[in-house]
């Protein structure tokens, strides 16, 4: 009768036991502890390259569940500390007879409208104090497509507050109070720390992408970098080989 009482006892508490284990929730125990996998998208509004992602990045990030991190920065500051005055588009002739063919090619590809501005690099710094004010909120990527499409199709400015203003209005947003936002001292000082981070990082030109500290450098790369933070999910070390 002890050895019986002893083995209830036992399974008693064996029981008690996989009840717990049963009632604890799943997403508390596993999935609030995998980070969402996420890409940083460095990108400037006068870089044509950068147009082509942001029309395609939030779409593709959805497909695969990735996070999309907005970094709005300056490439002209990044050039400059190279020793250059311009894009090395227009720099080097040979480089920017062959960036006219491809972008061409590349739109159609992915099934963008193109018309090839009559200036280049345009005056971008309005519109990414704006985008840095609001690179958290919903309406970066619409903002940014609105504005890139003014720039690449429609060959409009876009450093003016009418472009700006033009874009949030559309999107329903109050306009005049997020451009007076922008235009204030702490999200000025904010758009030129971003381009610093950039230029501490190691960013040479636009667009580029980080998932972690690994880089991706130019559209061509963006299905790639999307692709890696996916992995994450599976395999935290998908860059890591041997």
């Amino acid at each position: 009768m002890r050895r019986l009482a002893r083995h209830r006892v036992r399974a008693s508490k064996s029981a008690a036991w996989w009840s717990m284990t049963k009632l604890a929730p799943y997403n508390a125990t596993w999935e609030a502890l995998i980070p969402t996998p996420t890409v940083e998208f460095w990108f400037d509004f006068a870089s044509n390259y950068s147009y082509l992602s942001v029309m395609r990045i939030e779409a593709a990030a959805i497909r695969l569940g990735v996070r999309i991190v907005w970094k709005p920065f300056l490439l002209g500051p990044i050039f400059q500390s190279f020793g250059w005055s311009n894009s090395p588009f227009m720099l080097q002739k040979a480089k920017g007879d062959y960036m006219w063919q491809d972008i061409v090619r590349e739109c159609q590809k992915i099934g963008v409208p193109w018309t090839r501005p009559s200036t280049f690099p345009r005056n971008s710094v309005l519109p990414l104090r704006v985008a840095a004010l609001g690179a958290d909120q919903p309406w970066i990527g619409a903002f940014s497509q609105r504005i890139m499409l003014r720039n690449f199709t429609q060959d409009r400015d876009i450093h003016t507050p009418e472009a700006v203003c033009e874009a949030l209005s559309a999107l329903g947003l109050p306009a005049e109070a997020i451009l007076a936002e922008a235009l204030s001292d702490a999200n000025k000082q904010r758009l030129r720390e971003q381009t610093h981070a950039a230029q501490i990082r190691g960013i040479f030109g636009a667009p580029t992408f980080f998932v972690g500290d690994a880089m991706f450098w130019g559209n061509d790369r963006l299905d790639d970098a999307l692709a890696c933070a996916a992995a994450l999910q599976s395999n935290p070390h998908p860059l890591q080989t041997g």
